[in-house]
């Protein structure tokens, strides 16, 4: 099954939908910021430049419906609808869920890097405290507003590039190994050296509003899987 055009020739603005499971996507157009905090935790810091290239990022988490659609099978035994973000699934998981992805013709495929997430979720770099907002109540579901569940995608506001739930709902698994940061000016960075924990953001339902800025990191084993766990996808340029 080809891509739909609209993946081939991105301009700002455009979504794009493929066929296969009608998951969506935002063009995140490339550009340079500032990634981290210097205020929060050690693990945040320091604050650094990063150039990235444009790509395409799923405008909701994967949904239950998207992740039975690709792998034939829940995730779990959640009574939650179709629509609401898939979770208990561990990095492991997600590169069984992109593989199956892939072969079904469209290809490119993956796990955002970190420093493509943060980027994103800041509506292309601004100095965003949540995604698309300073207050947490308008755009994520989180520890005092969540009733203590998963809510459906898209059920709060989008920040600027028309993404939602990047703050909040659940904790979203990126590709990069859990790391420090560099100082340095990078360009398209992803980390894949030593470690045995795989980086996850945004925080989700269960987490305070601190937890749900853009700067905040989180580490999973690949293997883990809990009840506020999931992912969204990305895609590269062709």
């Amino acid at each position: 099954m080809p891509a739909p055009d609209c993946f081939k020739h991105p301009v700002e603005g455009a979504v794009c939908k493929e066929p296969a499971v009608g998951m969506a996507f935002v063009w995140v157009p490339g550009g340079r910021f500032q990634m981290g905090s210097d205020d929060g935790r050690s693990s945040e810091k320091p604050l650094h430049q990063v150039t990235l290239d444009g790509f395409w990022l799923g405008k909701y988490e994967v949904t239950h419906g998207q992740w039975r659609a690709v792998m034939g099978l829940n995730s779990t035994d959640s009574k939650k609808g179709d629509d609401y973000p898939v979770e208990e699934i561990s990095w492991n998981d997600a590169q069984q869920f992109i593989l199956k992805m892939n072969s079904k013709g469209q290809g490119g495929f993956r796990l955002p890097s970190e420093a493509e997430w943060e980027y994103a979720c800041r509506s292309g770099g601004k100095k965003e405290k949540y995604s698309g907002s300073s207050s947490a109540d308008s755009v994520a579901w989180y520890k005092s507003n969540s009733g203590a569940e998963t809510h459906r995608v898209g059920s709060k506001a989008a920040n600027g590039l028309g993404l939602h739930d990047m703050s909040g709902n659940v904790l979203e698994l990126v590709q990069d190994v859990f790391g420090s940061y560099s100082s340095g000016l990078q360009h398209n960075p992803i980390y894949e050296g030593n470690g045995s924990y795989r980086v996850s953001r945004g925080g989700s339902w269960y987490y305070s509003a601190k937890n749900v800025r853009c700067a905040s990191r989180d580490r999973d084993d690949p293997g883990d899987r809990s009840n506020n766990l999931g992912l969204r996808l990305a895609r590269t340029a062709q």
